[in-house]
C-alpha cells in the first residue's frame, strides 16, 4: 500500500495536448505521452538542431520499440508521423527520459488522419529520388522481380537528421518514376538497419518460399552498441512485406569492429551465394548453398586502391568490355569515406578477375579509379536481377561531410540518377568503367531548343535558355577545340550566382566549381572546387542534367563523370562561355525542359 500510494504522488501531471493526450512524469522522472489510438497518425513536432531524446513506445503496456528523436523544446522546424493505425483503440504510451516540462512539443503533438506538409520545397529535386520525408543515405536492397523495380535505402523516418537506421522502400517500373511503400524494416533488439541488398532465390535455396511468388532475400548489417553482425528478411509477396529470419543473426565476425553491407549475388559455376563485406579497409568474401550458413573465402584490398578512410558498400559482378570480342571483367565497387579525390566520401573500383573464391586485380597496387569525381556521388550499388543482362547502379547523392546540413526542411538528400554501366577499353589500353544516365530518363524530355554553333574567341553569353526555367533541365553541348589552353562555361542566374565548368588543356583536367553556386555557407566543407583527370583530344561532348539542387556532369557517353549538388537563390537560366590561349567551336548546344 505504501509502493502505491508513493507512485501516486511522484506522477505529476503537466497537462493536455490535443485528442486527449495526456502528458505526465513519472516516479523516475520520465515523460509519458499517454492516448488511445483513434486516428492514423500520431504527429511529433520536430526541432531539427534540437536535442536528441530516446522515445520508448509501448502499447497497451508492452514495449514496441524505441527511437532517437529530436522532440522539439524551443520551435517546431518541420513534424513527423507515427503510423499508429494498427493499435486503434490501444492505449499508447510514449516514454521519454530528459524532456523538458516546458518543451514546446508537448503541447503540440497531435493525432491526426492525414499527414501533409510542403512536398514541393524549394530545393526538392523533380525527377530524381528523394524521401516522402526525413533522412535518406545509402540505397540498399536493390532487386528487379517481376517487371519492378525495388529501391530500399537507409532512412530515418522520424526526422531529417541521421539516426534511426531503417529501410524506406520505392519502387518503380520504369526507373523513372517512384512509387513510395512502407518503410520496409525498422530496428529491432539486435540494432538498427544497415545497408545490405535484395535477391530473388529463384531455386527456394533458403527454403523460405510459402507460395506462389518467388522468395526475396534481403541481407543487412544491423549494429548495435558498437557490435555489427548481418542478418536476413525475406518476402513472399513481391516484396510488400517482410520477415525477419528467426535465427538472426546469420554472420558474426570474430574481431572487426566494422562488419557491414552485404551485396549478394548468384554465382553460376559453383552453385554458390557469393557475399561480399566490408571489413575496415578490405573486402572479405563468403559462399553459402542455402544464404543462410556462410563460409569465409578470401579477402581483397591490402595495398590497393585508396586506404584513406573506411570500405563500405562493396559489390562485384562482372561485365562484357566492349569492343573487345569475347572479353569480360570482374569489376569490385568499393566506396570509402572520407578520401574521395575531391573530399568526403566517394567511389572507386577495381577490375580484374573472380573465380568463385578469389578476386584478382588487374589494377596496380595503390592505383586508385574512381567512378565519378565530384563530391556528391557515394555508396554506390546494382540492381540485382536486371533485365535483358543490363548493369544498373544508383548512388547516394550527398557527401557525409556536410549531409546532415543541406537547406532543405522536410527531407535531407536523395539519390543520383539511375546509371548504366559499360567497361570501355581506351587507346593506352587501361580498361574503365563508364556510367551513363539509363535511357528511360530521355522520356522526361519536353521542350526543346537548339542553339546554332558558334565560335569563342574570348567569351560568348546565351540568356534565357528556357522560358520559365524552374531549375530543371537538361543541357548538352558538344566542343570541338581549335587551340584553346582553356574552354570553360559558366551556368549563372540573375543573382550573379554560378557553377564554373573548365577544362584546363595543358593540364588535362576538369574542373566544376561551385564555391559561387549560391548558398554554400551552412557548412564549411561544402564551398569546393571538384577536379578530374580528362583525356586530351580534339572534341569533347558533355551531357548535363541540372534538377534544381544539383548538376550532374557525363562526358564521353560516362567516361568521365561528376556529380555536385547546388542550391542557387533562383535558377541558373543563362551561359557564359569563356577561351583562353585560342579558340574553340560549339558544334551543338540543345536544352530540354524536364517534365
Amino acid at each position: 500500500m505504501k509502493h502505491i500510494l508513493f507512485l501516486f504522488i511522484a506522477i505529476i501531471f503537466l497537462g493536455c495536448s490535443a485528442n486527449n493526450i495526456q502528458v505526465q512524469k513519472n516516479n523516475e522522472g520520465k515523460t509519458t505521452i499517454n492516448f488511445k489510438a483513434d486516428k492514423k497518425y500520431l504527429l511529433l513536432p520536430i526541432e531539427d538542431t534540437g536535442k536528441e531524446y530516446r522515445v520508448d513506445i509501448n502499447v497497451n503496456g508492452k514495449n514496441i520499440n524505441h527511437y532517437i528523436i529530436r522532440l522539439a523544446e524551443k520551435k517546431i522546424d518541420y513534424w513527423v508521423p507515427v503510423d499508429i493505425s494498427a493499435w486503434k483503440g490501444e492505449q499508447i504510451e510514449l516514454l521519454v527520459e530528459g524532456l523538458s516540462d516546458s518543451a514546446i512539443c508537448l503541447k503540440q503533438i497531435k493525432q491526426s488522419g492525414i499527414f501533409s506538409f510542403d512536398y514541393n520545397e524549394k530545393y526538392r529535386p523533380n525527377y530524381h529520388f528523394t524521401p516522402y520525408y526525413g533522412w535518406v543515405n545509402d540505397p540498399n536492397g536493390m532487386v528487379y522481380y517481376d517487371g519492378e523495380y525495388h529501391l530500399f535505402y537507409q532512412n530515418n523516418p522520424f526526422g531529417t537528421r541521421w539516426q534511426n537506421m531503417s529501410w524506406g522502400h520505392a519502387v518503380s517500373k520504369d526507373l523513372v518514376t517512384w512509387e513510395y511503400q512502407p518503410v520496409a524494416l525498422y530496428p529491432d533488439s539486435l540494432g538498427t538497419i544497415f545497408s545490405g541488398s535484395a535477391v530473388v532465390d529463384e531455386n527456394n535455396t533458403a527454403g523460405l518460399k510459402t507460395g506462389k511468388e518467388k522468395t526475396l532475400l534481403a541481407f543487412y548489417t544491423q549494429s548495435e552498441r558498437g557490435g555489427q553482425w548481418q542478418s536476413l528478411a525475406y518476402s513472399n509477396d513481391k516484396g510488400r512485406t517482410w520477415t525477419k529470419y528467426s535465427k538472426n543473426p546469420i554472420l558474426k565476425h570474430p574481431t572487426a569492429r566494422d562488419f557491414r553491407d552485404p551485396k549478394v549475388f548468384w554465382y553460376e559455376p559453383t552453385q554458390r551465394w557469393i557475399m561480399t563485406l566490408a571489413v575496415g579497409q578490405v573486402i572479405e568474401i563468403y559462399s553459402s548453398a542455402n544464404a543462410i550458413d556462410w563460409t569465409y573465402e578470401s579477402n581483397f584490398g591490402e595495398g590497393y586502391g585508396n586506404h584513406a578512410g573506411v570500405w563500405e558498400c562493396p559489390d562485384l559482378f562482372e561485365l562484357s568490355v566492349e569492343d573487345s570480342g569475347e572479353l569480360k571483367k570482374w569489376v569490385l565497387i568499393c566506396n570509402i569515406n572520407p578520401g574521395g579525390p575531391s573530399g568526403g566520401s566517394a567511389t572507386q573500383y577495381f577490375t580484374g578477375n573472380f573465380d568463385g573464391k578469389t578476386f584478382t586485380c588487374d589494377n596496380k597496387p595503390g592505383e586508385t579509379h574512381w567512378m565519378d569525381w565530384g563530391k556528391d556521388h557515394y555508396a554506390a550499388v546494382t540492381w540485382a536481377n536486371a533485365p535483358d543482362n543490363r548493369r544498373l547502379s544508383i548512388a547516394w547523392m550527398s557527401n557525409w561531410e556536410y549531409a546532415n546540413d543541406i537547406p532543405t526542411i522536410n527531407f535531407r538528400n536523395g539519390m543520383t540518377i539511375p546509371r548504366e554501366l559499360r567497361l570501355v577499353k581506351q587507346p593506352g589500353g587501361n580498361i574503365i568503367l563508364a556510367n551513363y544516365p539509363v535511357t528511360e530518363i530521355q522520356k522526361l524530355r519536353g521542350e526543346q531548343r537548339t542553339i546554332q554553333p558558334f565560335t569563342i574567341s574570348e567569351e560568348y553569353s546565351i540568356k534565357n535558355l528556357l522560358v520559365n526555367n524552374n531549375g530543371v533541365y537538361e543541357l548538352n553541348i558538344n566542343i570541338d577545340n581549335v587551340d584553346a589552353e582553356i574552354i570553360g562555361f559558366k551556368l549563372f542566374n540573375n543573382k550573379s550566382e554560378s557553377v564554373d565548368i573548365c577544362l584546363n588543356i595543358p593540364e588535362g583536367k576538369l574542373y566544376m566549381d561551385r564555391k559561387e553556386s549560391g548558398l554554400v555557407h551552412f557548412n564549411p566543407q561544402f564551398a569546393a572546387i571538384a577536379v578530374a583527370p580528362i583525356a586530351k583530344k580534339q572534341t569533347y561532348t558533355f551531357r548535363l542534367l541540372i534538377d534544381k539542387a544539383s548538376v550532374e556532369l557525363f562526358e564521353a557517353g560516362g567516361e568521365t563523370t561528376m556529380t555536385n549538388l547546388i542550391f542557387p537563390e533562383e535558377p541558373y537560366n543563362h551561359v557564359y562561355f569563356y577561351s583562353k590561349g585560342g579558340i574553340y567551336n560549339v558544334n551543338k548546344m540543345e536544352i530540354y525542359n524536364i517534365k
